[in-house]
């Protein structure tokens, strides 16, 4: 009987250990984690790889028939900065390199598709590489507040693009920039969308108790929903400056799902300053991460969900909203054009002015036969999107880069 092939889905900077709301880590853990679940079901061994960030981190655990997560020492274990990781790339490409047998290496993000590459090589297996996201144009304008790109970023970026065997792009707004911007041959490059749990996202039942947290009772207006991390790329501000002009009788609160990461430790400080700027004080909620359990009620009793990042490679929470059977309003930036049809399953901004985002939010919220079709299109919509077709895509390309037929 033929042993099975072995994968390893690596992702250096996000621990797929823990399975928080797609907004905390913009999908990503989501991305990797459904995906290696899905490939196990086809009959794949996966062994997911990532680094230490807790002295309690075991060496490697069990996450599901088939699928076993290794932590490698890589740096104190303790959570970093993203612009401090890659000070330990090298050990965590010798962690990598200690590994027993491995058939292909599927990484995920710039550093650990640095790390991974040498011990491909090295191996003679196939390394395919997903970027999630790209660094800004040397020289470009960074987002207000943005930290600068670590110097190894984008020459590692172009090195990827280079030498990997396959790039999986979630959209073709991301195949175009990494072959524009990265270097890569459009020949291995593949567009393969996420999938979404349409029984975990879903709309709300009749009769179902619209979500809210401990102790808060939204009123009548409901409230708008915001899922991503705390940081400027996201732009959370421009939710709530949006917010600011919404009538007061038409305007629900704000709810804002996600936490600050280490390199955007104060940032939250500024954000509630800008409600307080803008008197919307007791009306703009910060609840922090959520489980995906409680990412999915909190979408579906929402009555918009607002996603004005500057750039999304996809905009998975989009697509959670859309399966939830609520409209989007979305910058029309990156992916988010493919995961939100505009006019249809929401609204697509180009404009980055408040007023505009108010006057859109208002006129989504004047017209609830608008908004209810709107939602019962988004979530056909998203049947579009399925996490078994994306495995089976994604195993046509290992079969195919390991030359297997079957």
């Amino acid at each position: 009987m033929t042993a099975p092939t072995t994968l390893c889905i690596v992702s250096m900077h996000t621990s797929p250990a823990h399975l928080p709301g797609s907004g905390d880590a913009g999908g990503m853990n989501v991305v990797e984690r459904c995906q290696a679940f899905e490939l196990a079901a086809l009959g794949f061994r996966v062994e997911m790889v990532t680094r230490r960030t807790s002295g309690e981190d075991p060496d490697q655990v069990e996450l599901a028939p088939g699928v076993t997560l290794h932590h490698l020492d890589a740096g104190p274990p303790e959570p970093l900065p993203k612009s401090r990781i890659d000070d330990y790339l090298d050990e965590f490409s010798a962690g990598l390199d200690a590994l027993g047998d491995i058939d292909l290496f599927h990484t995920h993000h710039w550093m650990s598709g640095v790390a991974a590459l040498p011990v491909a090589r090295r191996r003679g297996v196939p390394l395919v590489h997903s970027y999630h996201s790209v660094a800004a144009l040397p020289g470009a304008p960074l987002s207000a507040g943005e930290p600068p790109e670590s110097p190894r970023r984008v020459p590692g970026e172009a090195l990827i693009a280079r030498a990997a065997d396959a790039v999986v792009a979630i959209s073709a707004a991301e195949a175009h920039t990494v072959i524009e911007r990265c270097g890569g041959d459009p020949a291995t490059v593949w567009i393969i969308p996420p999938g979404v749990d349409q029984e975990q996202f879903r709309p709300l039942a009749p009769g179902e108790a619209r979500w809210a947290p401990p102790h808060t009772e939204f009123g009548p207006n409901g409230y708008l929903a915001f899922a991503a991390r705390l940081q400027p790329l996201k732009g959370p501000d421009l939710a709530i400056a949006a917010l600011a002009h919404v009538p007061p009788p038409l305007r629900p609160q704000l709810v804002l799902a996600g936490d600050a990461s280490a390199d955007f430790a104060d940032y939250t400080v500024s954000l509630r300053a800008l409600v307080e700027e803008y008197g919307l004080g007791g009306q703009v909620n910060f609840l922090g991460p959520l489980s995906r359990d409680e990412l999915a009620r909190f979408l579906r009793g929402a009555r918009l969900v607002l996603v004005p990042s500057h750039s999304e490679t996809f905009g998975l929470v989009a697509l959670e909203a859309a399966a939830s059977g609520v409209p989007v309003i979305a910058a029309a930036s990156g992916g988010l054009r493919e995961a939100v049809a505009h006019g249809e399953t929401g609204q697509l901004m180009d404009s980055r002015q408040p007023e505009d985002w108010g006057r859109a939010i208002t006129r989504l919220l004047s017209a609830p036969e608008l908004t209810a079709t709107m939602g019962t299109v988004a979530r056909v919509h998203a049947r579009r999107f399925d996490w078994s077709w994306t495995a089976r895509r994604l195993a046509a390309l290992y079969r195919e880069l390991l030359g297997d037929e079957a």
